[in-house]
Formats: structure tokens, sequence, C-alpha cells
């Protein structure tokens, strides 16, 4: 998915209306910005949420949502945070006043199950999984992941597992850290494939900066100054070629693009393992 510029995601439990206008209304306060909008309706079922979360990590923009389900909402909050996007619920900080106004409990709507087949479940499972093992999480127990994803920061690891999540695949990840070895877990996991991300030192620099000033506007750090970042990725790099993964430079891809790239490496490797298995 190309990034043709700013966007605002929508996410309502219902028909919409009430999401998409308050956006176009806020949207009509802002002076000479176009912001793109994408609606999703009847979102009721975690399958949904990890499809949305999918398109989100491909192209990253403000979300705004009304599902009142716990668990739904739950994951929409929670895989927007882990891609470090923005997201409010359109009812706050209404629903919470007038609840302690009036003295009353909060009520939630359960979600709907229409549709619970063998990929509904497979996605939810995948999205679970991604969640709780993102970033370094959970290292010690990788062994069902699909893939393992391993770089320095900000290499798009954890994007791309959620866009994989929304495909359907467990998929992990793992940071490398300066001066930190990589957890004993990495290389005790035989089952996944893991995948080493890589990135041009100098873009990776740039991006790493624009995240320190939004954060919090500090100086240049090692964190990206340049000649640091090129180190980082250099042993990064020779990781990966010691350890016979896989490389995919993600300099110039999309997140859907390293998706795409990563999800036919695991059916090469799922034809080459059946061809082995008949042939012997």
């Amino acid at each position: 998915m190309v990034n043709d510029g700013p966007i605002l995601y929508l996410v309502s439990h219902a028909s919409g209306e009430l999401v998409e206008m308050l956006a176009r209304n806020t949207v009509a306060q802002l002076d000479g910005v176009s912001i793109d909008m994408r609606l999703w309706k009847m979102v009721r079922n975690l399958g949904q949420a990890a499809n949305i979360l999918g398109e989100i990590a491909a192209r990253p923009g403000y979300v705004l949502h009304s599902v009142s389900d716990r668990e739904v909402r739950a994951a929409v909050e929670e895989g927007c945070a882990r891609l470090d996007v923005p997201c409010r619920f359109v009812l706050e900080p209404f629903v919470p006043d007038l609840a302690a106004y009036y003295g009353a409990a909060i009520r939630f709507r359960a979600s709907a199950r229409d549709v619970m087949d063998e990929d509904y479940f497979r996605r939810v499972e995948a999205m679970k999984y991604t969640l709780s093992h993102d970033d370094g999480v959970a290292a010690q127990d990788l062994e069902k992941a699909d893939v393992i994803l391993v770089g320095v920061s900000r290499a798009t690891k954890t994007p791309t597992c959620l866009y994989l999540a929304s495909r359907g695949i467990k998929a992990a990840n793992v940071p490398l850290v300066p001066g930190v070895p990589p957890p004993r877990g990495l290389f005790q996991a035989k089952g996944p494939l893991v995948v080493g991300l890589t990135v041009n030192p100098a873009h990776l620099a740039r991006i790493r900066s624009a995240r320190l000033r939004m954060l919090s506007g500090e100086d240049t750090t090692d964190y990206d100054a340049e000649a640091a970042v090129a180190i980082e990725v250099r042993d990064a790099r020779r990781l990966f070629v010691r350890q016979r993964w896989p490389v995919i430079d993600v300099t110039n891809r999309s997140i859907e693009q390293t998706a795409n790239r990563i999800i036919k490496l695991l059916d090469e490797r799922k034809a080459k393992a059946e061809e082995q298995d008949g042939g012997g």
C-alpha cells in the first residue's frame, strides 16, 4: 500500500455514522490539511480487528473508533499502541464522566460472532500470539512462532509482525540492542523461520532522529547518530550471516512488500520440507 498522504482510520461497531460524523466535523476545523479517511463498519470480532491492524501497520495513521466490545476494543487499542499510532475511543471522556456523575456502571455490548470459521480462529490466534511476543517479550518461548523477525530498533519489526498476524501467521520479533546479547530462546527455537531485517544506516538514523524529536525534542544521541547506527546495522548483518538467516533490506520496501517476501520464504520452506518428506 502506497502512502499518499495523511490518513484517518475510522472503526465502528455499527453503521459508522457516529464516528464518521465526528471525524468529518473535526477535520473541517483543520486548515490546509487534506486527510484520507478509511471506514470499517460492523467491527464485532477479533478476526476483523486483525485485518484492521494489518492495514494500519502497512500505512500508519490516526485511529478513531467506537468499538464497545471489551475484547475487540482491547485488541485494537493494544495493537495501535504497539504500532505507535494514536488511537482514541470517540465517546471518551463522555462515558466515564457521565458514569461517574450518575454513579452508574459502564455497560459494553457483547460482540456478535457472525462468522467463526477456521480462518477466523487462525487469524485471532495469530494476532494474540504476535501481541504477546512483540519486542522480545516471552523470548524464551518462541518455538510456536511461524516466523521470528530479528533486527535493530526501528527496523519495522512490529508493524510487519502485525501485518503477518492479520494473515494468520504467528510472528514474533526480537530486537538487537547494542551491548546486550540476543536472548537464548532465539537460538533455541528450531521450528520457526528466522528472518533478519536490515536497513540503510543513514535512512535509519533519520527515522530515529524524527522519533526522538516527536517524543521529547531531545538533541541527537548515539541512538540516532549515523556512525553508531552504522555499527549497529553492521553487527546485526554479521549475526544474520553467522546464523545463515535470510535477510531482507526494508529500506525501500513497504510493510506489505516486506510481509509478502516473508510469506514467500515461508511457502518455499514448506514446499522444501514436503519435498524432503516425500523423498524420504
